[in-house]
């Protein structure tokens, strides 16, 4: 619930920014596991795996120590490596946290202007249908929007897509 009242206050103020010239773009993405809500939870709630779930080439590497498990409050940096191989620092807060259906991150630092990303888990008949919804814009005006269209976005569908091979083999 605290989740869904969040995001519907994110939602106001990227329609807010939109307006004055932010174009806030919406990615989903929905990926149906064969393990428990239970199990799905313990995966996505470490930090940790979303090494394992990166593609190789972006040099996925966290810098934190993230061992206290997923909290309110708790950010995360994280060093990764761009597609025009510029190596960038990204810092994430965990702004909601309700076991075991979901989390919200937010970018704090990193090459996006707003990035706000929603991981929703839900029973599903065959195990658990995760659900990713991210809020993201970027930099640059016009260069930022032509950026988007040229490449951001595909490359973004791209990571999705990789979760979702390498999720689907490692609960197979």
């Amino acid at each position: 619930r605290d989740l869904h009242l969040s995001l519907r206050r994110q939602r106001q103020m990227c329609i807010r920014d939109s307006n004055e010239g932010m174009k806030v773009h919406k990615l989903h993405h929905v990926l149906q596991l064969p393990i428990s809500l239970e199990q799905s939870w313990a995966f996505f709630s470490d930090p940790q795996n979303l090494q394992r779930i990166t593609p190789p080439e972006l040099g996925f590497d966290i810098r934190t120590d993230v061992s206290d498990g997923m909290h309110p409050g708790m950010l995360i940096t994280y060093a990764l490596r761009l597609p025009t191989g510029i190596r960038v620092t990204w810092v994430s807060e965990i702004k909601h946290v309700d076991p075991p259906y979901g989390f919200v991150d937010e970018q704090r630092l990193g090459p996006y202007r707003f990035w706000y990303h929603e991981h929703r888990f839900a029973p599903h008949v065959q195990g658990t249908e995760a659900t990713d919804t991210v809020h993201y814009a970027l930099p640059f005006g016009p260069l930022g929007r032509l950026a988007h269209a040229l490449f951001v976005r595909r490359q973004l569908r791209k990571i999705f897509d990789y979760r979702s091979r390498v999720l689907l083999e490692h609960f197979d």
